[in-house]
């Protein structure tokens, strides 16, 4: 079982560009990266691991007590990579409109294409999925801090009115954006890049412009 603050961690990490991981563990969590890829992690063990990265299955265990320790760092690392991605792809967009549908279909997609997450939510969605839904909201919350934070510094910048709500405009993205990832099919297509930037610019930018409480 995954941890609850899995995400937590990722997110901070991402924030504070963390990482003091050795030669070793950092051989391992490519091998186990590309094995659970390859095989899935029910089928993989921590030989299986080992072997690829051309370790001793006891180093293995000396870096990772057991395979779900391993499999965390795994899921988290990729998790930190996807916060990095997002932080450098809305940098590329010119206004807080093209930053907020820049921002919600790349972090569909980032996830979803992911091999190792996509893979793990289409295949093993028992593994990752209980980790994001049924952990207390812990999950989004930790999301859900991210863009209320982002929304923030568009709201100080003047990018957007100081009558938005970013709590709720940020819990509503967050929540929004899980659904599609647990349960994707249905009219929107999150594989359809144009189809995910007209319902970001249709749906989610008008929450960043209330109608005044004079209308």
């Amino acid at each position: 079982m995954l941890s609850e603050s899995l995400l937590e961690r990722a997110f901070a990490e991402a924030v504070e560009r963390a990482d003091d991981h050795d030669d070793v563990t950092m051989r391992l969590l490519d091998a186990a990266y590309e094995q659970f890829c390859r095989m899935g992690i029910r089928r993989s063990t921590m030989e299986d691991v080992a072997r690829r990265a051309g370790v001793s299955r006891i180093t293995a265990y000396r870096r990772f007590a057991t395979k779900d320790a391993l499999v965390e760092q795994v899921v988290r690392r990729e998790f930190r990579r996807y916060f990095d991605r997002f932080l450098i792809d809305i940098q590329q967009a010119g206004t807080v409109a093209d930053r907020v549908v820049l921002g919600f279909v790349s972090s569909l997609q980032a996830i979803r294409r992911n091999p190792l997450i996509g893979g793990l939510m289409s295949a093993e969605p028992d593994v990752l999925i209980p980790s994001m839904v049924s952990d207390g909201g812990r999950t989004l919350a930790t999301v859900q801090r991210f863009v209320a934070g982002q929304l923030r510094r568009e709201q100080q910048a003047g990018n957007i009115s100081s009558r938005v709500d970013v709590e709720v405009v940020a819990e509503l993205m967050t929540r929004l954006s899980c659904s599609f990832l647990v349960t994707p099919g249905g009219v929107v297509d999150i594989d359809d890049t144009a189809q995910l930037r007209a319902v970001a610019r249709r749906y989610l930018v008008p929450m960043l412009d209330p109608p005044s409480e004079a209308r």
